[in-house]
């Protein structure tokens, strides 16, 4: 039996359904993050935004939810070098909410990861 998701992997399933899908109706968001060595921006950018959306039903659904949770938490690796890049930007800028925001991001991705972990788990 598979146990109950924890409200970590809820909230977890819910940003990524809403980062999925702004991923897909408004790619343009999403531009300034990429680092310049990352080829086809664009398509990178819709493809991460199918990936979410399909982690989130992987891990709301019991059969699938630990290869979602170990691949969830990947994903968040793999786009911490976007979180990255935004808070350089904004180290370089005089946007005091940009700044806040960009370097908030940075932290956050623990328990992201952990909530990812943890549902692989459930």
């Amino acid at each position: 039996m598979t146990a109950p998701l924890r409200r970590d992997g809820k909230i977890l399933i819910g940003s990524f359904v809403v980062s999925g899908i702004v991923h897909l109706v408004k790619p343009d968001v999403y531009e300034p993050l990429m680092p310049s060595w990352v080829p086809m921006h664009r398509e990178v950018i819709v493809y991460s935004g199918v990936a979410e959306i399909a982690l989130a039903a992987g891990m709301a659904l019991p059969p699938t939810r630990k290869l979602a949770g170990l691949a969830s938490a990947g994903l968040l690796a793999a786009v911490f070098v976007g979180n990255v890049k935004m808070a350089q930007d904004a180290a370089k800028s005089n946007n005091l909410p940009f700044k806040v925001g960009a370097f908030a991001r940075l932290p956050m991705q623990i328990p992201m990861v952990r909530a990812a972990l943890r549902a692989g788990r459930a």
